[in-house]
């Protein structure tokens, strides 16, 4: 909702502030050039570092020193955190990566804004840029119009940086003008108050931009040409800090609790850094006047010191945060809770939500791994309690058959009703997110499939319910038969089926699951062959006068039935527990 008002309200900003004042259209033409700059930068660069990224991404998790260094590179080239708060937040989501090392990345890439400033400072504003704005934007469209994916890139990139100097030097000359008409200098506040009021003033310009690096673009410019005092400037640089969460909060919105904890860390850094960084303003900025002076910058060369500045306080945030990071996670926990009922870990989908459809790994382990919650808790417990056997019997270590003849008691479940509440909503957000990531994607024929094997061991899950529904009636009937004949029979039915369930979950919990891939294959040839039509035990009974033509007619049905549900338990969990590390792995080559 807030989302939805946001651009509106910024567009009715925009034309009153140009009807009032047409001078101010430079400056905003100027931010708008700018952050289409950005834009390219970030657009050109993702054309070299995509498939890098997310790899590196992914291997970020062993050391925090790793994540915060690949949080600042990351940001520092891309020149946007918030693209790498919503990249992180995507695998955050997808479990590829931990809270631990999510919340390293954030903290580095709070670092890593502050080379927006630094080139701001070092070439925007001491440059002539429109002398080499307008041909690095004129080569860059060319390379921009190339087949070549990398000449693309490099053209994003060459034009990008020439539209984020171009919207510099319109900034400056607007600011120029603006100047002539109104001295905002003449605003300027101090003490307490000018702190808190400048601070809030930074917050809403990144609220409006939606982006710390050009809101600092932009006070750096003003700084410049005199329109905002050098201790005013300090406490927009702290706003804008502040206000740059906002984009990961709107971000997390529709992610699940993994993304909304990782949204909550960056607002508790940032939140906490600018507080620090307020309170302790007077001391930061004498600790930047002894720093300009040991490197031989002048007393009054305010942008240097300004970016300096920048540079202090958030490095100073994070090595402050570092030792709290388990405190922190913690306290993330405790506020972003999972909630435990059936509504909400079987019935609807943990992993699945808008923001892992933003990359193909994020898509395909969310799927794989909402596809195995799906498989473990509401298949396991529908099929074993449909064959009125106790789901934790199969998982203990007594004997099957001992198991299958105690187990007398009808356990009264209704499994249409069980279908409706556990299964059919899920199953439809798993079939979704598969086909919009098919269409989404472009990868090779063998990672189109990959989805394709999900959507098809999730069909074998709902057929698989559906079948011990129908099974369930005879198995009611016949397991305790005055017919010893008929009541071995599905005993032997159930035994089946446990024995398949047991060995599945042996292998959910083995951290080598290839090693029962023989043992599962075995299981589901021995499931066909043992069928009673198909092994003469049908045949004996029949003629040795042991069951009745209508117990017969049930058991022929039924035998084909368990062979069925045999199989279709087996190919699932060989697709999401035998195969599903090789499925990443191929996705992870074709992306990269």
């Amino acid at each position: 909702m807030f989302r939805k008002l946001l651009f509106p309200l910024i567009l009715c900003l925009l034309a009153w502030a140009l009807f009032i004042n047409p001078a101010i259209k430079d400056i905003a033409a100027g931010i708008a050039i700018l952050l289409l700059g950005m834009t390219m930068l970030e657009q050109g660069f993702n054309a070299f570092v995509e498939g890098p990224l997310q790899k590196l991404l992914l291997r970020a998790t062993n050391k925090l020193y790793k994540s915060i260094g690949l949080g600042f590179v990351t940001t520092a080239l891309l020149q946007s955190s918030s693209l790498i708060s919503v990249i992180t937040i995507a695998f955050l989501s997808a479990g590829l990566i931990e809270l631990y090392a999510g919340i390293g990345i954030i903290f580095g890439a709070n670092i890593g804004t502050t080379a927006t400033a630094w080139l701001v400072a070092i070439f925007g504003l001491k440059i002539k840029v429109s002398a080499f704005a307008l041909p690095m934007i004129a080569f860059g469209v060319l390379f921009i119009f190339q087949k070549s994916k990398n000449l693309k890139g490099f053209g994003y990139v060459l034009a990008g940086l020439g539209f984020f100097f171009l919207g510099i030097d319109y900034m400056k000359v607007g600011f120029d003008i603006y100047q002539d008409r109104i001295d905002l200098a003449n605003y300027a506040m101090t003490g307490f108050w000018g702190l808190i009021v400048f601070t809030f003033i930074g917050i809403l310009i990144t609220l409006v931009l939606q982006s710390s690096s050009a809101a600092m673009a932009l006070i750096l410019t003003a700084l410049a040409v005199g329109h905002i005092t050098y201790n005013n400037s300090l406490a927009l640089a702290v706003g804008a800090n502040i206000g740059t969460t906002i984009t990961a909060i709107l971000g997390s919105l529709g992610t699940n609790v993994s993304g909304k904890r990782l949204a909550g860390a960056h607002f508790i850094f940032n939140l906490v850094t600018g507080l620090i960084a307020l309170i302790f303003i007077n001391q930061l900025r004498f600790l930047v006047d002894d720093i300009a002076l040991l490197v031989g910058i002048a007393d009054t060369n305010y942008i240097f010191k300004l970016s300096i500045f920048h540079s202090i306080f958030n490095v100073l945030g994070v090595l402050i945060m570092i030792p709290l990071i388990p405190s922190i996670i913690k306290l993330l926990n405790k506020f972003f809770v999972e909630k435990l009922s059936d509504k909400d870990t079987i019935a609807y989908p943990v992993y699945l939500n808008d923001s892992i459809l933003a990359y193909p790994q994020t898509a395909l382990k969310a799927l794989l791994d909402e596809s195995r919650r799906l498989f473990e808790n509401a298949t396991f417990e529908i099929v074993s309690h449909g064959l009125n056997l106790h789901r934790e019997d199969i998982k203990g270590q007594e004997k099957l058959k001992k198991i299958v003849e105690k187990s007398k008691e009808d356990l009264e479940i209704d499994v249409e009703t069980l279908y409706y509440n556990k299964i059919k909503i899920i199953y439809s957000k798993i079939i979704k997110y598969a086909t919009l990531a098919q269409s989404k994607f472009s990868l090779a024929p063998k990672n189109m499939e990959a989805f394709t094997q999900i959507k098809l061991a999730n069909r074998n899950v709902v057929e698989t319910i559906k079948n011990v529904r129908g099974l369930r009636k005879n198995v009611n009937q016949y397991m305790n038969s005055e017919n010893a004949y008929i009541k071995k029979e599905y005993n032997r039915l159930r035994h089946k089926i446990s024995q398949v369930l047991r060995e599945i979950y042996v292998t959910g919990l083995d951290s080598n699951p290839e090693i029962h891939a023989k043992k599962l294959k075995k299981l589901k040839r021995k499931a066909v062959k043992n069928d009673a039509l198909v092994d003469g035990t049908l045949d004996k009974l029949i003629r040795d006068n042991k069951i009745s033509s209508v117990m017969a007619t049930s058991l022929a049905n039924d035998s084909d039935i368990v062979a069925d549900i045999s199989k279709k338990l087996i190919e699932t969990a060989e697709l999401l527990y035998i195969k599903q590390d090789s499925l990443l792995a191929n996705l992870e080559e074709d992306v990269n």
